[in-house]
């Protein structure tokens, strides 16, 4: 796999998780993973998958997600999901909002099937709080009526918040794009800019942009 300096941020599987709590580290687990593939910023594919934790779903899950425990029973049990989407992602860069938790879910589920991947996560909402510092919160919710990306009203499942996510996303490539005149967007640079502090985002911007113009200037000579 290339280094991620190399690689396109609008070439990426955007995914969300919906579980049965906050930490795979006191017994929880994955009960949906909803992704979607992004090529060269066009949606190529889709994943969702409901998945049998052999656990019951508490009250509040239920009534957040949606997911009902007579929904999970008859759901394939995790092992199997999360095999074929050890698949799906296969080779690609991965993006989540709030990318802690999903990536603590996602390497916990692989981990039990002997499985791993080979791309790099970057998080949505860390970018958003850097490109959108006006934006009232930086929630998907929020940030989805803030821009006016299109949905169906349907949050916590976990297909559409992807979905969402991969129109925040390639809208945060896009406001990048215009502002400060890439042509194309590293996916190293969201992940670096996921790291400096939100005041200095506009300046790390400009001084990435300009190393950007030297280097495609250096492969044209």
């Amino acid at each position: 796999m290339q280094q991620a300096a190399c690689r396109n941020a609008d070439t990426v599987i955007v995914l969300d998780f919906e579980t049965t709590g906050m930490s795979p580290d006191q017994g929880d687990r994955a009960i949906e993973i909803g992704a979607v593939k992004l090529e060269a910023g066009q949606l190529a594919d889709r994943f969702q998958g409901l998945m049998n934790p052999g656990l019951r779903v508490s009250a509040f899950i239920e009534g957040l997600t949606g997911i009902s425990n007579e929904m999970l029973v008859g759901a394939p049990a995790c092992e199997e999901v999360m095999n074929e989407f050890a698949d799906f992602i296969a080779g690609h860069d991965l993006v989540a909002h709030n990318a802690s938790f999903d990536r603590r879910f996602l390497d916990a589920e692989l981990a039990r099937i002997g499985r791993g991947y080979s791309g790099e996560f970057a998080c949505s909402m860390l970018a958003a709080r850097r490109v959108y510092r006006d934006a009232p919160d930086h929630k998907l919710g929020t940030l989805v009526a803030y821009k006016g990306i299109p949905h169906d009203g349907t949050f916590h499942r976990a297909l559409a918040d992807a979905e969402m996510t991969a129109g925040l996303w390639l809208g945060m490539l896009g406001d990048i794009t215009a502002r400060h005149e890439f042509a194309n967007i590293p996916f190293s640079l969201m992940q670096e800019l996921a790291r400096v502090p939100a005041a200095a985002a506009a300046g790390f911007l400009g001084r990435a942009r300009r190393r950007n113009q030297v280097k495609q200037k250096c492969r044209v000579c």
